[in-house]
């Protein structure tokens, strides 16, 4: 789940953080108030979830409260990256000597939160570990243990900062850190956190995303900031293929499916799962030549609807031609259920299953009792000693050598059916 910029600022506020005296308002008249409240001149911010704010003349300086609620009035209405904003953030033009940038996110190569400093904030973390590699301090936190403010200040020290400053800029970034865990964020992000006139750390902006399955838990104190829990939080329109997968799984508490298709336009349908697993099947389809038409999770021993569900969804997508319906070894999912669902929505579709499914390889629970029913309607299918990669590249070469009778065709490992 995505935060907007001043949700973000109200958890920051939670965790100890010093930030600048703000306002948010839904009108050009609440943005009056709330600029008069801070006095002086202020920024206008609008609140989408979409970055390219600033070119698109979503944010804008006001001298004047006067001014500041003209500039409201005019973001208000400015779609931004087919956004229209919930309100605006009224901020105080900050006095600022230096930037920095702070972030805690997870490190999914090495499996643990991990802390990121930079001396050079406001621009692109990403530019500047590039291109100045010695002003980027990096340190990874335990799963487990307790987080210590010596840790923060070791990762900020490996930037060069020392002093004052450097136990200023820790305390910062400890903070961030324990926000990050407390409220199971995959990225808690301050850029740029600002050294004022007068030597203090303030967070001038924050960028937060929460795992999507702890809302439940935080709902509470989401709600306490703010946070509409029934606005959907995608940064773009869902497909009606995922609408309608969604609803799907919705429908029915047995197992987990889930489609995605945004980015994908290829003519080999995917009804694939094993967490981890069905990213390695999607890379090996891409990395074999094939061209996948969806992103696919189906797992936790769904009901013969929901594989009949998502099976039929994915065969009704432009372009498919032929579907791929592969796992790891399963345990908690039925083999003969899964095939049950797939041929169901194949014959449904009016499509013969031994030329729509290119290829089925879920060995595990039950799979004695699949390979029965796909032998019956003469879909070809494969064990566990056939891997994964070997299993895609099956699919793949045959919807090549439909599309192109003259390919050449691959296999190996045990085949039946």
């Amino acid at each position: 789940m995505r935060f907007y910029e001043f949700e973000s600022r109200r958890l920051v506020e939670l965790a100890g953080i010093p930030v600048t005296k703000y306002g948010f308002a839904k009108t050009a008249d609440e943005a009056r108030a709330a600029a008069a409240e801070i006095g002086g001149p202020t920024v206008i911010k609008s609140q989408v979830l979409t970055g390219g704010r600033m070119k698109a003349g979503g944010v804008k300086f006001a001298d004047t409260p006067e001014e500041a609620a003209e500039h409201a009035a005019e973001i208000l209405g400015l779609e931004i990256n087919g956004h229209m904003p919930v309100g605006v953030l009224v901020d105080p033009k900050a006095e600022v000597e230096q930037e920095y940038y702070a972030a805690v996110l997870w490190d999914g190569r090495a499996k643990r939160p991990m802390m990121l400093f930079s001396d050079m904030g406001g621009i692109d973390i990403e530019q500047v570990a590039e291109e100045h590699p010695d002003h980027v301090g990096r340190g990874h936190l335990s799963n487990l243990h307790p987080i210590a403010d010596f840790q923060a200040k070791e990762t900020v020290a490996r930037c060069g900062m020392t002093g004052s400053e450097l136990g200023r800029a820790s305390r910062v970034l400890a903070g961030l850190a324990r926000l990050q865990r407390d409220y199971d964020m995959t990225l808690a992000e301050i850029n740029p956190v600002a050294r004022l006139a007068d030597g203090s750390f303030v967070a001038l902006d924050a960028h937060m995303e929460m795992e999507d399955e702890a809302v439940g838990r935080h709902k509470k104190v989401l709600e306490s900031i703010g946070v509409d829990l029934s606005e959907p939080r995608e940064t773009y329109e869902p497909s009606e293929f995922e609408r309608n997968v969604k609803a799907i799984d919705a429908a029915d508490h047995r197992g987990v499916i889930q489609g995605k298709d945004h980015g994908f336009h290829g003519n080999l349908g995917l009804v694939i799962g094993a967490g981890g697993g069905s990213l390695t099947l999607t890379d090996a389809v891409r990395s074999q030549g094939g061209k996948p038409a969806n992103y696919a999770e189906i797992g936790g021993n769904p009901s013969v609807a929901k594989a009949r569900g998502l099976a039929m969804e994915v065969l009704k997508k432009d372009g498919v031609e032929k579907i791929a319906v592969m796992m790891s070894i399963v345990s908690n999912t039925r083999v003969d259920i899964v095939a049950r669902g797939v041929i169901k929505a194949c014959l449904e579709l009016g499509k013969d299953p031994a030329e729509t499914i290119a290829i089925f390889r879920i060995p595990g629970a039950w799979e004695d009792e699949g390979y029965k029913i796909l032998d019956r309607y003469g879909v070809e299918y494969c064990d566990r000693s056939v891997s994964l990669w070997e299993a895609a590249g099956r699919a793949v070469a045959k919807i090549q050598k439909d599309t192109n009778p003259d390919a050449p065709g691959r296999g190996a490992g045990e085949v039946s059916g």
